[in-house]
């Protein structure tokens, strides 16, 4: 696990350029964001609660965050319209965000169940009861949307 003071530079300098990436290709690789409702509400207060967390928790809540959405993104996709290239990219400056959060969050660090659950519910509610249908991949990619872009407030807000 590497220091809090050389994660707090990593967030500070790097965190905003990957997450700048990965949102940009997120709006690539598809059309226009759905207009449509997710069956699952956005979890709202679990983010006002982080918001006033403790410099470790904010970080392993970005970390779970970003490992929840990588879950989700590795079901049933072959429905899927979306820019194969762009997808790709998307999904590995993901996976490189997770990395080196990864490298600053202890294992021993408990992950947040409310966000788990959440996460759970999305894939249930939404991925399988609609039958991994692009409908209800263009609704994970509009909830993702949302998710990342609330992570980078609170990660501009860390500094």
């Amino acid at each position: 696990m590497q220091s809090v003071c050389h994660c707090c530079d990593w967030i500070r300098h790097h965190y905003g350029h990957l997450s700048a990436e990965y949102l940009s290709l997120l709006d690539q690789m598809g059309g226009d964001i759905t207009k449509q409702d997710a069956p699952v509400f956005f979890p709202t207060s679990l983010y006002r609660h982080i918001d006033d967390a403790e410099f470790e928790d904010k970080v392993r809540f970005l970390k779970e965050t970003i490992y929840q959405i990588t879950k989700l993104f590795d079901g049933n996709m072959k429905s899927v319209t979306w820019d194969k290239k762009n997808l790709d990219d998307f999904l590995n400056i993901l996976e490189r965000q997770l990395e080196n959060l990864n490298s600053c969050v202890s294992p021993a660090m408990k992950p947040e169940r409310r966000l788990k659950r959440y996460f759970k519910k999305l894939n249930k509610k939404v991925l399988r009861k609609m039958n991994y249908s692009a409908q209800a991949w263009e609704l994970i990619r509009k909830e993702t949307k949302r998710h990342l872009q609330r992570l980078d407030i609170l990660a501009a807000q860390m500094y």
